[in-house]
């Protein structure tokens, strides 16, 4: 699997991302017939097998575009734009949630997706936090918030009986400050970090009393001078490199890390684990834009995307956990029994999803990160 970078970073300038999105809106396939044989898809960078594409070609006749981007604030600045000309679209959770309240897609026609009875009810239930009824979207890869860690680098430097299944051990100043001699990194989200550590403080992950947010940021605050940075992608290498020895990231990032550092055959053991106080749970999912040029190829597309074969093949390549139940039997047994991809019934049970926040919060949350990240 190649790298995502970031899978939910941010973007410093917005601004940015609209000149860009109005730039390029027209690119993706607006210009096209509308009667053409076409599907235009936004995804996330090398987040599907290139096979999957070739083969659904071959048997439809439908010409697949497909572009990619590094970020949801990209594709919903795109989107509200009006006329990306995409016919797919795959954000995460809070933006599904975000973009669905502004209108943004049409209801997906399920009377022309009949495999949908493949799809996992756990999976599609907690999804409906974001798209109540599971009227717009449709769960494609899920996965989880959690602390990936070199294996003899932190026993090295917190001892062997020291536990790492807690966000005790990046929270706590002491033990935050031994593994600052062997590198400690931390997603640059707080739209991750601070609902996925909300359950440390006995506060659920999907609170929005500012009370509750403020105790995730002031204990942020008081280790920020033991995290060497805080970044959405570079714990990555880092840790399959041997150059942090912790960091708090993305479940399928990490086990890219692990990856790497088996390839490389650098003596480097990278792990993750779900900390026992629970985390977040994430979620990325198919939707059509409301102005899609192609909606009946868009949900031609989806539904050969639901058939268990094809989305065992994008799980094994991507080494995401699928939002496909039927597709588990098919999931290569080194992926599936991989319980930081597939998590267990225990573990699940601490999973939590986190809901948008609304204007003002947002804003809030901007101030408490700011002070995170500068120390002001």
């Amino acid at each position: 699997m190649a790298l995502r970078l970031p899978r939910r970073g941010r973007l410093a300038a917005l601004g940015a991302c609209l000149a860009a999105a109005l730039g390029t809106a027209l690119f993706a396939g607006a210009a096209r017939p509308a009667n053409e044989k076409v599907v235009n898809i936004y995804n996330w960078s090398d987040y599907i097998d290139p096979q999957v594409l070739d083969a659904f070609t071959r048997e439809t006749g439908i010409k697949v575009v497909y572009d990619t981007y590094d970020n949801n604030e990209i594709l919903e600045t795109r989107l509200l734009a009006g006329r990306s000309g995409y016919d797919i679209v795959v954000p995460s959770g809070p933006y599904l949630q975000r973009l669905i309240r502004a209108g943004a897609f049409r209801p997906l026609d399920k009377a022309k997706l009949k495999n949908l009875g493949n799809l996992w009810p756990d999976i599609m239930s907690r999804l409906a936090g974001y798209d109540p009824g599971n009227v717009y979207a449709i769960d494609y890869m899920w996965g989880t918030t959690g602390i990936g860690y070199n294996v003899a680098l932190v026993r090295e430097k917190l001892g062997p009986n020291v536990p790492v299944n807690s966000w005790g051990v990046v929270l706590n100043p002491s033990s935050a400050a031994k593994l600052k001699e062997c590198g400690l990194m931390m997603l640059d989200s707080p739209e991750d970090l601070i609902p996925s550590m909300l359950p440390f403080f006995g506060a659920k992950a999907d609170s929005k009393r500012w009370d509750d947010m403020t105790l995730v940021t002031d204990a942020l605050y008081k280790v920020r001078g033991s995290v060497r940075k805080f970044h959405s992608s570079e714990y990555i290498q880092a840790l399959a490199n041997g150059d942090i020895c912790m960091a708090v990231g993305y479940s399928g990032d990490v086990l890219q890390a692990k990856k790497r550092a088996d390839e490389a055959n650098n003596g480097v053991e990278v792990a993750y684990v779900v900390p026992k106080e629970g985390s977040l749970m994430w979620f990325d999912s198919f939707a059509i834009p409301k102005d899609a040029p192609h909606p009946d190829e868009a949900l031609a597309f989806l539904d050969y995307m639901m058939r268990p074969e094809v989305a065992a093949a994008n799980t094994n390549f991507v080494s995401y956990a699928s939002g496909n139940l039927a597709a588990k039997a098919r999931v290569k047994p080194e992926i599936l029994n991989n319980p930081g991809i597939y998590p267990d019934e225990a573990t699940m049970q601490r999973l939590s999803v986190n809901t948008a926040w609304d204007e003002r919060t947002q804003r809030f949350v901007t101030r408490l990160w700011t002070r995170v990240r500068t120390g002001r």
